[in-house]
């Protein structure tokens, strides 16, 4: 049994999803003037789907071919079709006009799984003790593979175009190789498993690591950490006794355009510091009143590591400009703004939203800034907002994986509704927590320590409500309904830790090769 929480709010909205439908599809004519759509596209074994001509060339009749469906053929304007066999198929519409007959075919539209209860699609994952990345279908069966000259270092996703976008660890013995996450290399791979464009950085002054998210203008944000020695940490205001390494590696994120390998922007850390512990630096204030910055000398273990922040997740929000990150060492995420130039992100004004490079918003830990408020996060992972066409698109999303939590080691899967006004930004009272004050939607066994990821480890919430859960250490991957049933599992063999996997629908554009 799995214990669910969630607000009434969030169950009318998948009600409203359920009632109302959702259409997909084409909206709007092809040169042709041929065009239809389909009520929806990805249904279960015996399900129905009502077709829509929408074409604007005056046609006379109609001739409909449904591979897979029955009727197989139809004459009507708008059909209705039922689908009975497992798997993705094509659907044509030829139409008569008094200038002659004209062809639309949508290939792949319509994937038809053997339950309704389980998301149809592909899924991708890549084991970190492998060099080979998988394809896997709901039936376990792999239906494509692709091989590096690197383990993964984390991630990996396929894009649109059915290219590999693929993180690498270069094991060439740099300061940070041996710490968790580490990588240096993305690489895009081709469906043929060749190369078609790398970039490195992985020496012992910075390095990359986790995770990378392509943005809809074709560069790709990259997380990579700084080498500070002790004395610049000290000259920033750090204590020396939370130095037990020496050594300090902040976080940077920087984004490359990959027809020149060039860095266009980046943002720093080191740049947006507070700190209570020497009034002689610059950076001295109450770190309470300011939530807006990062306390340089807050630490989730006795006497600090170098590897303090730890930030092991990457996503990008196109419609407010923002980047969210999942920050390991502060258990909570951060949200920073995009829109800012490089020296923007480097200073507290300038963006869209007048702060430059500071904090727009964080949630899971407000003892890290000094405020009042339930410390939800335990070395989370996977900070993501849903997406759009998915029930509670704009939330995020977050595998809380529990490792410290004060009643006991247990791992859930969180979903934060944030407190952000029209414009984007998000409002904050000195002294006390961001909004809200609870998740909205939580995921967890009845027995709480039955579900326990210690590291990795990710999050995805599917079209269909679904949510999609990758315990990574090991390998294990569910897919659960609303309500916390469980209707898909898969055990990873190869490899066997999975940092996160990703399902993409049958119908993805990435999939036309298969």
């Amino acid at each position: 049994m799995r214990k669910i929480t969630h607000a009434f709010v969030y169950c009318m909205t998948l009600f409203l999803l359920v009632a109302c439908g959702s259409g997909s599809g084409g909206s709007g004519a092809t040169v042709s003037g041929v065009d239809f759509i389909s009520g929806q596209t990805s249904v279960a074994v015996g399900d129905s789907v009502s077709f829509t001509d929408l074409s604007t060339n005056n046609p006379i009749s109609w001739s409909w071919v449904f591979d897979g469906g029955t009727p197989s053929v139809s004459t009507e304007q708008n059909p209705t079709v039922t689908y009975s066999t497992v798997g993705v198929y094509d659907v044509v519409l030829t139409v008569s006009t008094a200038d002659g007959d004209y062809v639309e075919t949508k290939t792949g539209y319509i994937s038809v799984t053997a339950s309704d209860s389980v998301y149809g699609g592909y899924m991708l994952l890549a084991p970190l003790q492998s060099n080979t990345t998988y394809l896997v279908d709901t039936d376990e069966s792999v239906v494509k593979t692709w091989t590096s000259a690197y383990q993964p270092g984390n991630s990996a996703y396929l894009e649109e175009d059915g290219t590999l976008l693929r993180t690498g660890r270069v094991m060439n013995g740099n300061r940070f190789m041996s710490t968790g996450g580490a990588g240096g290399v993305v690489e895009k791979i081709n469906w043929d498993s060749s190369v078609s464009w790398s970039y490195q950085k992985a020496g012992d002054n910075e390095c990359l690591h986790h995770d990378v998210e392509a943005l809809p203008n074709g560069n790709i944000l990259m997380i990579a950490w700084e080498y500070k020695t002790s004395v610049e940490a000290e000259d920033a205001g750090r204590n020396p006794g939370l130095l037990a390494d020496g050594e300090l590696w902040p976080d940077k994120i920087i984004e490359i355009n990959p027809v020149d390998n060039t860095v266009v922007w980046e943002w720093h850390v080191w740049d947006h510091l507070v700190q209570d512990y020497s009034n002689l630096k610059s950076n001295y204030g109450v770190v309470a009143e300011h939530p807006e910055l990062i306390d340089l000398n807050y630490v989730d273990i006795p006497g600090g590591i170098a590897d303090w922040t730890h930030i092991n997740s990457i996503d990008y929000n196109a419609e407010f400009d923002q980047i969210i990150v999942s920050t390991h060492g502060f258990d909570e995420f951060w949200v920073i703004d995009h829109s800012t130039t490089t020296a923007e992100a480097a200073s507290h004004s300038g963006g869209a939203y007048g702060k430059g490079g500071d904090l727009l918003y964080r949630w899971g830990n407000p003892a890290a800034y000094g405020a009042s408020g339930t410390h939800y996060f335990y070395g989370q992972h996977d900070a993501q907002w849903i997406p759009t066409g998915s029930p509670g698109a704009g939330n995020v999303l977050v595998f809380n994986n529990g490792q410290g939590r004060p009643e006991g080691n247990y791992s859930s899967i969180e979903e934060i509704v944030p407190d952000i006004d029209i414009d984007g930004s998000y409002p904050v009272t000195i002294g006390q927590a961001f909004s809200p004050s609870t998740p909205l939607w939580t995921y967890q066994e009845t027995v709480p320590t039955d579900f326990y990821g210690s590291n990795i480890s990710g999050v995805q919430r599917l079209e269909n409500g679904n949510t999609l859960i990758c315990n990574g250490p090991d390998g294990y991957i569910f897919e659960v309904t609303n309500d916390g049933s469980v209707v898909w599992s898969y055990q990873n063999t190869d490899g066997v830790p999975v940092f996160r996997v990703i399902k993409y629908p049958y119908t993805y554009s990435g999939f036309s090769q298969l």
